[in-house]
C-alpha cells in the first residue's frame, strides 16, 4: 500500500523524498536514526531545503496542482473524461470518488511535507548554531507547515495532525484520528505567531527569494484569521463585531505596510508573470524557484498550458488543447479589461477552437523547444493582499476604505472606478450588485488560475448558498463538466479510502461521500 498518511508521518524525507515505501511492509524504512541527520548547520539548511523541495510537488502546491485546486471551481477544468480512466475528469465533474488515486497522491504529498517540517522542528535543537540562522531555519519551517496545513484544513476539513516525528508504530496508530478544525487552526496560528518572532527578515533578498519572510507570515496569518472567521465564525452569514475579523486586519494591514512599492498602480500587471523581472518585481511575496533551461528544475506550466498549434506561452510544440478555460470565467471579463487579454487566449484550429490560460509565458530561447521555462511560481502577492484588505473591511462596516482597496486594483488594470461602474455600467450593477460580489469578481478577475478561487468561494460563501450559487450558472459554460453534481458535499474533499479503511472509527469519512 503506497501514499498512506501513516507512512508519510513516518518517512524522514530530505531531498531524495521521492523515494514512498509501503507502510505495511515490516522491513525497517530507515537507514539513519532522526540524531544522525542533524548534526551541523548545513544539514539543517538541507533539510528545510527538502521542506521546500516537497511542497513544490505539483501533486502538493506546485504550479500544476490545479487539479486540487482551480479544476474544484468554476475557473477550469477538462472536458477529456476518458483520460486515466477518467479519474482527473471527476474533480470538475464534482463527482470524485474516495478511491480517485489522484486524490491519495495529494493527501500523500502534502503529509510527506508536513512530516519533513516536523523532522526539521525536531532536530533543530541538536545542532549548535553560530548566529541567528537557528531562529530563521525554525521560522521557516514552522511557516511551511502552517501553509500546508492550511490548504489541508480547507480542503478535508478535520484531519490528521502531528507535530512531532512518528518513529514507532505505536506513535503513528495513537496519531492516525481526525482533529477538529478549530484545534488545527489554532496550530496553525501558533506556528506562524512564533515564526513571526524567529527573526526572518521582512524582505527576501532576490538570492533568497523563494523562502519565507515576515511580508509572507503576515499575510498568511492575515488569511488565517479571515478564512477562520468566514468559515468557523460564521462571518459569510453577516457582519458582526469579531476578534478573527480584528486580528485579519492587523496582520493583513502589517503586510500592506511590509511592502516597497508605493501604489500598485507603478508595477504592470504583466510584469508581475515576467520571467525577467521575477527576481525584482515588488509585488512578489513568495514563490517557487524555478530555474530556466535546466532540465530537472524548470518551470513547466508554460509549455503545459499552451494549445496545439499556437506558441503564445512557449517555444515548445504542443499537440493538446492547452489548459482549459470555463466559458463561465471568459463571461465574467469586463470589456476591454487587459487582464482577460493576457490571461486567456482564443486558438481557433482544430483540435482546441477554445480558450486556453496563456497567463503564464516563456518564449525565450533559454527555454527553447523543450520548455525549459523560467517562470517561478507565485504563493502570494499584494494584489491578493489588497483585495483581501477590501474583505475584510467590509465585513468591519468600513465601506469607505473597502472601496479604495478594490480601486487600488482596477486603477492598475485601467478599469473605472467601483462608484463609476457600480452607478452607471448596467451589465456590472447585473452582475455584482452588491459589494461583495465585486469584490469576489476583482479576485477572479485579477488571480485567475492561481489557485485562489476554490479557497475563495468556499470563504465567501457557506456551503448552502454556494451550492445556490453554482446552480445559478449555466451548463452551457461548463462542457462535459456536470455543475449540477456540485451539492454539499463538495464544501470537502473526501477522505482517500485508503486512509478511512485503516480506521473507520477514528477516520470517519465526509459527509455525502461513500465509505
Amino acid at each position: 500500500m503506497k501514499y498512506k498518511f501513516l507512512q508519510a508521518l513516518c518517512m524522514m524525507l530530505i531531498l531524495f523524498c521521492s523515494c514512498t515505501k509501503g507502510f505495511l511492509e515490516q522491513s525497517n524504512p530507515y537507514t539513519v536514526t532522526p540524531a544522525q541527520l542533524y548534526t551541523s548547520e548545513g544539514d539543517v539548511l538541507l533539510a528545510l531545503n527538502g521542506c521546500y523541495n516537497l511542497m513544490r510537488n505539483n501533486n502538493a502546491m506546485g504550479e500544476e496542482s490545479d487539479l486540487y485546486t482551480d479544476q474544484r471551481s468554476d475557473d477550469t477544468g477538462t472536458n477529456d473524461n476518458q483520460s486515466n480512466g477518467g479519474q482527473p475528469f471527476q474533480f470538475n465533474n464534482y463527482s470524485i470518488d474516495p478511491t480517485n488515486l489522484y486524490l491519495g497522491y495529494h493527501w500523500s504529498a502534502m503529509y510527506q511535507a508536513i512530516a519533513q517540517c516536523n523532522s526539521v522542528l525536531s532536530g533543530i535543537g541538536q545542532v549548535t548554531f553560530t548566529d541567528s540562522l537557528k531562529g530563521q531555519y525554525t521560522a521557516e519551517a514552522e511557516f511551511l507547515r502552517a501553509m500546508l496545513l492550511f490548504d489541508m484544513v480547507r480542503q478535508w476539513g478535520d484531519i490528521p495532525m502531528s507535530t512531532t516525528p512518528l518513529t514507532t508504530t505505536a506513535e503513528i496508530q495513537a496519531a492516525t484520528f481526525r482533529v477538529p478544525q478549530a484545534q488545527v487552526y489554532q496550530q496553525i496560528i501558533t506556528d506562524l505567531v512564533n515564526a513571526s518572532k524567529g527573526g526572518l527578515p521582512v524582505v527576501q533578498p532576490a538570492a533568497n527569494r523563494g523562502h519565507a519572510s515576515m511580508q509572507a507570515v503576515n499575510f498568511l496569518l492575515g488569511q488565517v484569521y479571515l478564512t477562520r472567521f468566514a468559515t468557523l465564525d460564521g462571518g459569510n452569514n453577516g457582519t458582526a463585531p469579531n476578534a478573527d475579523l480584528d486580528s485579519a486586519n492587523y496582520y493583513l494591514t502589517a503586510c500592506y505596510n511590509q511592502r516597497t512599492f508605493t501604489d500598485l498602480s507603478t508595477i504592470n500587471y504583466t510584469d508581475v508573470f515576467s520571467v525577467a523581472d521575477k527576481a525584482t518585481n515588488p509585488e512578489l511575496i513568495l514563490q517557487i524557484v524555478f530555474l530556466q533551461g535546466d532540465p530537472t528544475y524548470h518551470s513547466a506550466i508554460a509549455a503545459d498550458s499552451q494549445a496545439d498549434s499556437v506558441f503564445t506561452n512557449s517555444k515548445k510544440p504542443s499537440s493538446s488543447v492547452g489548459y482549459n478555460v470555463t466559458h463561465d470565467l471568459v463571461n465574467e471579463y469586463e470589456t476591454n479589461d487587459p487582464r482577460a487579454a493576457y490571461s486567456i487566449t482564443y486558438d481557433p484550429h482544430a483540435p482546441t477552437d477554445d480558450w486556453y490560460i496563456s497567463k503564464f509565458r516563456d518564449t525565450s530561447s533559454a527555454a527553447g523547444v523543450n520548455g525549459y521555462g523560467g517562470n517561478d511560481w507565485i504563493l502570494m502577492r499584494y494584489a491578493d493582499v489588497i483585495l483581501n484588505l477590501a474583505e475584510v473591511n467590509m465585513y468591519q462596516g468600513n465601506t469607505a476604505q473597502a472601496v479604495q482597496y478594490i480601486d487600488m486594483v482596477r486603477a492598475r488594470a485601467g478599469l473605472p472606478s467601483y462608484e463609476t461602474s457600480s452607478t452607471t455600467d448596467p451589465t456590472y450593477m447585473q452582475n455584482f450588485p452588491t459589494l461583495k460580489l465585486a469584490i469576489l469578481h476583482e479576485r477572479r478577475s485579477e488571480l485567475a488560475f492561481e489557485h485562489h478561487r476554490l479557497f475563495d468561494l468556499l470563504r465567501f460563501f457557506n456551503i448552502n448558498d454556494l451550492v445556490t450559487y453554482m446552480h445559478s450558472k449555466s451548463q452551457a459554460n461548463f462542457g462535459l463538466a456536470q455543475i449540477a453534481n456540485f451539492t454539499t458535499k463538495d464544501e470537502y474533499f473526501p477522505i482517500p479510502y485508503s486512509e478511512y479503511i485503516l480506521n473507520p472509527a477514528k477516520m470517519p469519512q465526509n459527509p455525502g461521500y461513500p465509505n
